[in-house]
């Protein structure tokens, strides 16, 4: 496995952080996330992106467009709830 570069990882982490995505089809790996919506919370030195499909738990996938997909803020509106998860400053639940 081929670490980024420096710079490459800051690329990365710049196109990727902040953005709705979807795992794209036809990685059997990832096949539990099949249909949900995540953000990406930041890529971190590897080329991962941690992903909150706010369950509670981030994800390390491979931050390429080869695995994730992006999907519109309009579209990820519904899918995603911000509140549901402990990725957030003051989160609404906790315990």
């Amino acid at each position: 496995m081929q670490f980024p570069t420096f710079a490459e990882a800051e690329e990365l982490k710049r196109t990727w952080t902040d953005v709705f995505v979807r795992v794209r089809p036809g990685h059997a790996r990832y096949g539990r996330f099949a249909g949900k919506v995540g953000r990406v919370v930041t890529v971190n030195y590897n080329g991962k992106a941690l992903v909150d499909f706010a369950d509670g738990a981030w994800y390390d996938l491979p931050a390429s467009a080869e695995y994730l997909e992006v999907v519109p803020a309009e579209e990820a509106k519904g899918k995603y709830d911000p509140t549901a998860n402990s990725a957030q400053k003051l989160p609404g639940r906790q315990g």
